[in-house]
């Protein structure tokens, strides 16, 4: 007799999802597609994954991940989802701070394009239909066409001449491999209905742009949680799955169905069909666009390995995305292993490939890129800073959602913190941009040292706690999930750790470009780390130098931007595939001066040679 699959119901959501007896609760969580935070991806070392056990029976594999959940949790049956191994019918509630909220999207970033010049693009055919068999690519009559013959595949071709006594064919031409090609030829005249889609691909969020060809505008814009989240925040965790049995095809279907979702979304709302979407553009980390079209990424654990610096272009369908038949996806050149398309996009969209001066480009997220230069050179590295900066890896730390602390203020006198929350009401956690608020605070009034350690009897709020000295920046009373969201020493030094690998990665690069603050003209922040944070206080804390002569430019959603760049210009494109390939890459794993640099970085704010101003600092 076959047995009956179990039945688990999780709530609030009232989902059912059917399982075996045996199987993981974060994987049927996981194929089930409920949205459960899960940092370390299912290795029991987060503590996030928590849910509740409100009827039935199950297995832990082991109790030593139980020292991450609270001794009142243990007693009110909360279990880690990735530690537990389902025995029978069940009944789950996902606490508040363990579901995964939507984040607050960082759209886009303003761009200027002096010409449009899409390649997808489309052209009514010469109704003389001016067809020449000898033609070494067969020569097809275009009206208002100018430039390299474009050319046709038999397929088309003979499609084509199914359409002969027509009055009307349009063809859909495209440049995505570098050279025009009619792809399609359509009944009747199509020319006013050519649209793409651009993407930012990011490991959290993927965002993306419905994108009119004939004049550049955005018709609409969505964003949804990239599904992967539920396999590991970061990328490394990531890598390793894909390397197990299903992992790369788990990790593929799950990028390629939220881009479905968000296709879905924006053309509903247009009132279009996604069969008009002929192009795709992706800007995304090397890792991502790997993920995306499913080729083997496990080389990319190896450092200083050598990356392709050929954009990966590819037919959509190919991948699942069911829009026009024949469109082609397009992702941004990557430079190396950690360093990809979105810091290209970052590249494109400050335009620092056509300027003047000396300019660096920061973007901070569960990875950090690094990037000086001028439209003569571009010198790059990229950074473990791991997703402190996004709200993660803390005890109480939290994307940038509802319920977030976004911003600060510790009271020098009574030492309690006062706080904004993402569309107010009561806190649920703390998100990337108040935790550098926070700990900026924590040391200008003298909560913590220089070392990032709390100053033992320095004030009532700080205690001892289960995982040593903590900072209470909101009693349970005041916050959504029923305890104190607190800062813990872990945290600090995990902080520390974070801003002294990004500040570090700077210094490095100075180092070995002979530059000292002073001669750095602008900085572009991309991301949200560049567009929520107080820049006072990244600065202050250490995760970035002082630099006094230059101006500050927050540019947004640099990725997006750059993918948007490259879907309404050829040109662009070109502009994208050269400065992949003259930017120079160092690998910081392998470099013996990133020691050194970190090291000094430890320290708040840092070395004296890059904090002009450090005086103020420790008066």
């Amino acid at each position: 007799m076959i047995p009956l699959p179990l039945k688990i119901i999780f709530n609030p959501m009232g989902k059912v999802i059917d399982a075996e007896k045996g199987d993981n609760l974060l994987d049927v969580m996981r194929l089930g597609e409920i949205r459960i935070e899960s940092l370390c991806g299912g290795k029991g070392e987060c503590g996030k994954c928590k849910v509740i056990l409100e009827k039935g029976k199950i297995k832990k594999k082991s109790t030593l991940p139980d020292k991450l959940l609270h001794p009142n949790e243990i007693r009110e049956n909360y279990y880690l989802a990735c530690m537990v191994t389902l025995q029978s019918d069940c009944i789950f509630t996902i606490p508040v701070g363990s579901r995964i909220e939507s984040p607050k999207i960082l759209l886009n970033a303003e761009v200027s394009l002096e010409k449009l010049d899409p390649p997808s693009q489309k052209f009514l055919i010469d109704t003389k239909f001016n067809l020449n068999r000898n033609f070494p690519f067969r020569s097809i009559k275009l009206r208002n066409y100018a430039g390299v013959q474009p050319r046709a595949s038999e397929e088309v071709y003979n499609k084509l001449q199914t359409f002969l006594n027509d009055v009307s064919a349009t063809a859909l031409i495209s440049r995505a491999r570098g050279y025009p090609e009619i792809i399609d030829i359509e009944r009747g005249d199509s020319t006013q209905m050519n649209l793409g889609l651009a993407l930012d691909l990011g490991t959290t969020t993927i965002v993306g742009l419905l994108v009119d060809l004939k004049n550049g505008n955005v018709l609409n814009r969505a964003s949804e949680l990239n599904r992967q989240i539920t396999y590991g925040e970061e990328l490394v965790t990531r890598l390793s799955y894909a390397r197990k049995g299903e992992g790369l095809f788990r990790l593929q279907r799950a990028a390629v169905d939220t881009v479905k979702k968000i296709v879905d979304k924006l053309t509903f709302e247009a009132g279009v069909s996604p069969s008009n979407i002929t192009d795709v553009c992706v800007g995304g980390n090397t890792v991502m666009n790997h993920l995306l079209v499913g080729a083997d990424s496990a080389y990319l654990e190896e450092a200083d390995i050598i990356v392709s610096r050929d954009p990966i272009i590819v037919k959509a369908k190919s991948i699942g995305l069911d829009l026009h038949p024949e469109s082609y996806l397009y992702c941004l050149p990557n430079v190396s292993r950690f360093l990809g398309g979105d810091a290209i996009g970052d590249i494109l969209t400050s335009n620092i490939h056509q300027s003047e001066g000396v300019n660096l480009i920061v973007d901070l997220g569960t990875n950090g890129e690094i990037i000086f230069g001028n439209k003569h050179w571009l010198f790059s590295s990229s950074c473990a800073s791991g997703p402190a900066f996004e709200g993660e890896g803390v005890r109480h730390g939290m994307r940038a959602a509802r319920g977030g602390i976004e911003h600060v203020r510790i009271d020098p006198t009574t030492h309690e913190a006062e706080y904004s929350v993402i569309e107010g009401g009561r806190a649920k956690g703390i998100c990337g941009s108040g935790l550098i608020d926070l700990v900026a605070e924590l040391y200008r009034v003298k909560l913590m040292d220089f070392a990032g350690k709390f100053i033992p009897d320095s004030s009532r709020l700080i205690r001892e706690g289960k995982w040593g000295l903590e900072y209470v920046v909101a009693p349970s009373v005041k916050t959504e999930i029923g305890q104190d969201i607190v800062i813990t020493q872990a945290d600090l030094d995990y902080v520390i750790d974070s801003k002294a690998a990004a500040c570090g990665a700077i210094t490095v690069l100075m180092k070995k470009l002979k530059l000292n603050v002073y001669d750095i003209n602008n900085v572009y922040l991309a991301g949200a780390f560049g567009t929520y944070s107080d820049f006072k206080n990244v600065t202050k804390l250490g995760i970035l130098p002082e630099f006094p002569n230059a101006k500050i430019h927050p540019i947004g959603n640099g990725s997006l931007a750059g993918a948007y760049l490259t879907i309404v210009s050829n040109e662009k494109r070109k502009e994208a595939r050269e400065t992949a390939t003259k930017t120079v890459y160092i690998d910081l794993l392998v470099d013996v001066e990133f020691m050194e640099e970190y090291s000094k970085a430890l320290y708040i704010p840092g070395d004296k040679e890059y904090f002009p101003s450090y005086k103020q600092y420790t008066s």
